[in-house]
C-alpha cells in the first residue's frame, strides 16, 4: 500500500468518528405533519418591542373645515344709543330716560358654516405618549341670518313742565353673515395616533349689525292742540369688526403619515358691538394633511 493510500484511509476513518459527536451536539427537532410528508417547525414568533409609532404630528400642516353653529345676540341694549341720540337735550330723556326701554331681546340661531385652518406643531416632551405644543390659524364663513324679537313699548309720562307725553318706541334688530378667524395655542397628548387638544386664542371676525329704533311723541302741552313729534335713530352697520376670544377642545386622527381626521368644539365670546354682546358654540369636523 501507498504512502498516499494510508493517508486517505486514515481522513475517512477520521470523518466518520467525528460526524456522530457533531450530530450528537444539535438539537433534535421534532418533525411536524404536513400534507405529503413532514416538515420541520416555522420559528417562534417574537414581538419587535421597539416597533416605531405610527404617526408623527410634527411640522407644518394644513386643512379644511365644516361647521354648524349656534349664535346668540342679546340686543336687550342694542337701541340705547340711537334713542338717547335722537332724544338728547329733551326734557323727556332727562326725566324719563327712555333710552333705557328695552324694545329688542335676545335672539339665537344656528347656522352652517365652512372654512379652513393651518398650524405648526413644534415640541414633543417625551419619547412615548408625547406632549404636542403648537399654534393654528383658523377662518370660517357662517351664513348666519337671525332676527331680534321687538316688543314695542307705550307709556304715557308728565314733565315737570306739565306737559303730558304720550310715547311710543318700535325697534329691528338683525345680524347676518357671520365672518371669523380665530388665532390659538394647542396643546395635547399623542396617544400614538390620537391626539386630543385643548386650545385658547384671540377672535377677530365682521358681521353685518343693523339696529333700527323709532321714538314717536304725542304731546299735549296744558290746552294747547296736541303735536306729535318722531325721533328715528339707527347703529350697528355693514361689515362690523368684531373682536373677542376662543376656547375648546378637539380630536385629531392620524389616518396615514400625512393625512390626519378632526372634532372639536370651540365657543366664541365677542366684545359687544352697538351695546350687542355675541357668542357663539360651534361643532367641527375636518380634515388635513400634514407636510
Amino acid at each position: 500500500m501507498s504512502k498516499q493510500q494510508c493517508v486517505a484511509g486514515a481522513v475517512a476513518v477520521a470523518l466518520v468518528a467525528v460526524t456522530p459527536a457533531i450530530a450528537a451536539d444539535q438539537p433534535v427537532l421534532p418533525l411536524q405533519p404536513q400534507l405529503g410528508g413532514y416538515a420541520e417547525p416555522a420559528p417562534a414568533f417574537v414581538p419587535f418591542v421597539g416597533a416605531a409609532r405610527f404617526g408623527d404630528w410634527r411640522g407644518f400642516y394644513i386643512g379644511g373645515l365644516a361647521s354648524y353653529s349656534d349664535v346668540d345676540a342679546d340686543f336687550s341694549n342694542a337701541t340705547r344709543a340711537p334713542i338717547a341720540a335722537s332724544l338728547q337735550q329733551t326734557q323727556l330723556e332727562a326725566q324719563y330716560a327712555p333710552s333705557n326701554w328695552q324694545v329688542l331681546s335676545s335672539a339665537a340661531s344656528g347656522t352652517a358654516g365652512f372654512g379652513g385652518f393651518a398650524g405648526y406643531n413644534f415640541e414633543y416632551l417625551s419619547p412615548y405618549g408625547k406632549v404636542v405644543l403648537g399654534v393654528e390659524g383658523n377662518y370660517e364663513h357662517t351664513m348666519l341670518s337671525l332676527v331680534a324679537p321687538n316688543a314695542p313699548i307705550g307709556r304715557v309720562v308728565t314733565l315737570s313742565s306739565g306737559a303730558i307725553n304720550d310715547v311710543s318706541i318700535t325697534g329691528g334688530g338683525t345680524l347676518s353673515g357671520l365672518d371669523f378667524g380665530t388665532l390659538r395655542g394647542r396643546a395635547g397628548w399623542d396617544f400614538n395616533g390620537f391626539l386630543p387638544y385643548m386650545f385658547a386664542g384671540l377672535a377677530v371676525g365682521a358681521t353685518n349689525l343693523n339696529i333700527t329704533e323709532t321714538t314717536t311723541v304725542v304731546q299735549s302741552p296744558g290746552t294747547a292742540q296736541a303735536a306729535t313729534f318722531v325721533f328715528p335713530g339707527t347703529a350697528g352697520k355693514s361689515s362690523d369688526w368684531l373682536w373677542g376670544y376662543a376656547v375648546g377642545v378637539g380630536l385629531d386622527v392620524a389616518v396615514t403619515q400625512h393625512f390626519f381626521v378632526r372634532g372639536e368644539y370651540e365657543y366664541v365670546q365677542f366684545q359687544p358691538i352697538a351695546n350687542t354682546p355675541i357668542n357663539m358654540n360651534s361643532v367641527r369636523v375636518g380634515a388635513g394633511f400634514k407636510f
